[in-house]
């Protein structure tokens, strides 16, 4: 037998975590993967597992305690160290708040609802009202239906237990209805019998959809949105594309038309920053970002999740083929940690690879713009004297009419476009 130290993982960008749940005691035996420990930030809730199976000796850490990566949670007792790497703590543990902006019709105006996570836009604090309970608890709160950000927390530091969960159920249950008394509330649409008229099958969303769908209403709710549509034509970069395909594929890479579409983004974000920024908690103020981090829309068997690709303005062509392709793989697999969710500063969606051509992507918030691709198609073009075959590509550029105006969206659009027109000029 061999005594061993549990340590905190990798858990991302994050210092200092409190720890909010303790689910092992001294004595208890645990196994691989069993959960021991909960942590929660401003910005996610997570539970550390146990990366080695065995008896738990001692306990080196208490609810309240701050840990950060390489924090010794508890010393087990194990037949076998060899195994007793750190786990990875995989993104879709990680609940973090999110706003509601309209109250439910039949109660008084409600402050912001609190959801499990937002893998879309995990950076997304705005407006909220934090509400502090364990990931057990919340779970029981979504089965009640409960909005956790309306409990009175009674636990340590406000902490909301089980029992404020069910005292609110009680208390609501016995309160009279009140009738709205304004027109602000947006109106729930009434679910019908559908049965009545012929076979139905109801089938579960995916916990993924779940949650993107609530920031994605949240974000049509809260922003503006305009949608800037143009045409790129990429006949010249497509070539150049087909052209060092196969010696990006000797290097392992598949060099999709995607990675040169990064790129030249990018060098529009640099002649017009206010789209690579945030607007303020107040919105009194615009941060704009000097760094380039790039969300893929990746459509995966449980819904969409963007994964963040960093510092794209210092990579090249090749590398970032090798990333995107590597990122995208892991997003398909269930495969991603809270740190590839983290710290984008503009997405891209793009359905090229499945149809269509114009489309009205949503901003994915705090970012303030987001950029759709539809499909490439061969159209006749006016070259001045006749008609000419052209490779086209939709573009359609959605952005926070608070921070950008219709003539600086104009202006990134068509300097996108001229970017894609010749991408050699990316490297100047």
């Amino acid at each position: 037998m061999a005594d061993l130290e549990l340590v905190v993982p990798d858990i991302g960008d994050f210092d200092e975590v409190e720890v909010i749940e303790v689910l092992v005691s001294v004595g208890d035996t645990v196994e691989e993967n069993q959960d021991l420990i909960t942590l929660e930030s401003d910005k996610a809730a997570m539970e550390i597992p146990a990366s080695q199976a065995g008896v738990i000796k001692d306990l080196k850490i208490s609810v309240g305690d701050k840990v950060k990566e390489g924090s010794v949670i508890a010393i087990i007792e194990s037949a076998d160290a060899s195994s007793a790497s750190a786990p990875e703590v995989k993104a879709e543990v990680a609940p973090a708040p999110e706003q509601e902006s309209a109250p439910a019709p039949v109660v008084a105006p409600a402050p912001a609802e609190l959801v499990e996570s937002v893998p879309y836009a995990p950076d997304n604090k705005a407006g909220v009202k934090h509400a502090h309970a364990s990931p057990s608890v919340r779970q029981f709160a979504r089965e009640l239906g409960v909005t956790l950000s309306l409990v009175s927390g009674s636990g340590d530091k406000g902490r909301i237990t089980k029992e404020d969960v069910q005292n609110f159920v009680k208390q609501k249950v016995n309160a009279p209805a009140v009738a709205a008394s304004g027109g602000s509330a947006i109106p729930p649409v009434p679910v019908g019998n559908y049965e009545k008229f012929g076979d139905v099958e109801s089938t579960e969303l995916s916990r993924i959809k779940k949650i993107s769908g609530k920031h994605l209403h949240a974000c049509w709710l809260n922003i503006p949105h305009v949608t800037q549509f143009d045409e790129a034509d990429i006949t010249e970069l497509e070539k150049f594309r087909k052209e060092n395909k196969d010696n990006a594929a000797k290097q392992g890479v598949n060099l999709t038309p995607l990675v040169f579409i990064m790129k030249a983004v990018v060098a529009s974000l640099k002649l017009y920053p206010e789209m690579n920024a945030s607007l303020s908690e107040d919105k009194e103020n615009l941060i704009i970002k000097k760094y380039y981090n790039i969300g893929i829309a990746v459509d995966t068997p449980n819904g969409l999740m963007v994964p963040v690709v960093r510092d794209v303005d210092k990579k090249g062509f090749l590398e970032l083929a090798g990333e995107l392709g590597e990122i995208s793989l892991r997003a398909r697999d269930g495969a991603l940690t809270a740190k590839d969710l983290q710290g984008g500063t503009f997405s891209i969606s793009s359905l090229g690879g499945i149809g269509g051509s114009f489309f009205t992507p949503i901003v994915n918030a705090p970012e303030v713009a987001i950029l759709g691709v539809g499909r490439h198609k061969m159209q006749p073009v006016w070259n001045g004297s006749e008609f000419v075959p052209r490779l086209m590509l939709p573009l359609s550029v959605s952005y926070d009419h608070r921070v950008v105006d219709g003539a600086m969206g104009a202006r990134f659009t068509t300097h996108l476009n001229n970017m894609l027109s010749d991408i050699r000029k990316v490297l100047l």
